[in-house]
């Protein structure tokens, strides 16, 4: 068996040097997201995470998972899956879940700031 270090430093050699935002693994955990978001720290690709605004919303009307799922109508596994990073959530869904928590949903197309 070869030295593993060695095998490791000779597939890295060829390999560019990826930029630092291509380089995380794994999503941000929702503490640390959040954390970085009010910090106004979250690189721009990060900051519109679909899942994790659903569970910031929740959070600040100040109701638990058991609490929203009553109030829409479903349980409460489905909000927990609703507020996971990965979450595709339509904007139907989002206007009800807002509504829910006593926020108003209006997507809009903006012009960049400059």
């Amino acid at each position: 068996m070869g030295d593993t270090r060695t095998l490791n430093s000779k597939r890295r050699a060829g390999n560019p040097r990826r930029p630092q935002a291509l380089r995380r693994g794994k999503p941000r955990a929702y503490r640390e997201w959040a954390t970085l978001r009010r910090w106004g720290k979250l690189p721009a690709w990060e900051a519109d995470v679909a899942g994790y605004l659903l569970r910031a919303t929740r959070e600040g009307a100040g109701l638990t998972q058991s609490q929203l799922a009553a109030a829409l109508g479903i349980s409460q596994q489905a909000v927990a899956q609703a507020e996971r990073w990965e979450a595709n959530p339509t904007f139907a869904f989002a206007r009800v879940w807002a509504g829910a928590c006593g926020k108003d949903f209006k997507p809009a197309f903006r012009s960049p700031e400059k």
